[in-house]
This record gives structure tokens, sequence and C-alpha cells, in this order.
């Protein structure tokens, strides 16, 4: 559960117009839970599945939060066939989880801290709506991630993409211009070639007869040479 006020860096925070995730989520995505506490070794709730919003420093039992931890923000980590999960009431109140496929157990909605391994997918679920990071299959076709983690990874891909994206699209535009401009020269050049006075240069190799005429030479027609003659 969450508990206390709601600090600053447990938001989304914005710098230069991007989103960053707050400083404890990457942390929290990296932690082992459910081990067993060694500072409360003789305790039979020394099973770590609890961490702190505002220390982030690893997973901590019963104890470890009723000692060093009061009225700390804290969340509780609960497993699902062997991976971290947490329920979605909790983790929506310090971070935004839309996009993030939901999952109902034991009558709770939770999602994914991490992907989960996969078997390669069949050729009949590839039209199936998956997740854009791992391509795991979705329940739902609007959601775009499986986990939270497959989030952060997907955000930090698409800001790079919008910033390199800009980019080369000048770029790109730029390039068009170049070709644009040199298309339309190269077809006045064409253009000014071509002399109506002229038969085309490959009228020549058409051309049968005794006498090989040179190119571009006019002749004078045979018209004339029978006017002599009368």
């Amino acid at each position: 559960m969450v508990t206390g006020e709601e600090p600053i860096r447990m938001k989304e925070v914005k710098k230069d117009g991007e989103k960053r995730s707050p400083p404890w989520l990457e942390p929290l995505l990296t932690t082992d839970f459910f081990v067993q506490c060694k500072a409360h070794i003789g305790s039979h709730k020394r099973e770590c599945n609890m961490y702190c919003l505002d220390c982030f420093n690893g997973a901590l039992c019963s104890l470890c939060l009723s000692q060093d931890h009061y009225n700390h923000h804290t969340i509780q980590i609960r497993r699902s066939s062997y991976h971290d999960v947490i329920r979605a009431v909790e983790i929506q109140k310090v971070f935004d989880i839309s996009r993030v496929q939901t999952y109902v157990i034991n009558s709770a909605r939770v999602v994914f801290l991490n992907p989960r391994p996969q078997p390669r997918p069949p050729k009949a679920a590839a039209a199936s709506p998956c997740c854009h990071t791992c391509f795991r299959s979705l329940l739902d076709s609007f959601n775009f991630y499986c986990s939270l983690a497959c989030k952060i990874a997907g955000n930090s891909n698409e800001d790079y993409c919008k910033t390199n994206g800009k980019k080369g699209k000048i770029e790109a535009s730029e390039t068009e211009s170049f070709s644009g401009s040199g298309k339309e020269s190269g077809r006045n050049t064409v253009v000014e070639s071509f002399n109506p006075s002229t038969p085309p240069p490959t009228s020549v190799s058409y051309q049968t007869g005794p006498t090989k005429r040179r190119k571009g030479i006019p002749h004078r027609s045979s018209f004339g040479g029978l006017m002599l003659e009368v």
C-alpha cells in the first residue's frame, strides 16, 4: 500500500519536453523479491515482498518496514506463477499504467513488473494484439505493453524516434528539394538540346543508301535534280 504524502519525485518528471520515469521505478524492476531478510533471520515474517518508494534501496520485510520506513511510501509486491506483480490500484497512484495490460488474479487486477518468457507464438497469432516491446500476445487490442518494464523501454524508444525523426524529416526534405531541382534542370537541358531544324540523332541509324550521310548536315532534295533534266 502507498502511505504518506506524495512527493514530487514519485511522479513522471518532464525534462526538455520529454517524460522521464520516476527515480524509484527502474530499481524496483531490478529488485529480487521474496527472498529471506538477512536482518531478521529469526523472524517468521522475514520474506521480502515490500518496497519503499522514498528510499528505493531493495526489497524489505514487514519488520524492516515498521522499524526504518515508518510513514514512507511503500508498495507490496505479489507473485503469480513465479513472476512479480503489483496491484493496479496501488501502482496507478504513483505511475501512469495506461496502455499496460492488466490481469485479474485472485479477484484483484494486477500488472506485471517485467516481461515473462514465452514460447514462440504460432503463425495464427500473428494478427492478434501484442506487446510493442517484447511482442508477447495481449488480451486487449488497445493496450501496447505487457509489463511496466516494457512500457519504460517503449517510451524511451518513442522519445528517441521523436527526437531523431524530426531531424530525419528535415534532412529528407532537403534531399528531396535538391533532387527535385536537379531533375528540373536536367529536363530543361534535354529540351534545349533538341533543334527542330535538325533530325533526331537516332534517325541517322535507319538511313539506307550508297552514301553515308554525316550527322546534322542538311541535304538537297531530289526534286531539284529533276527540274534540271527537263
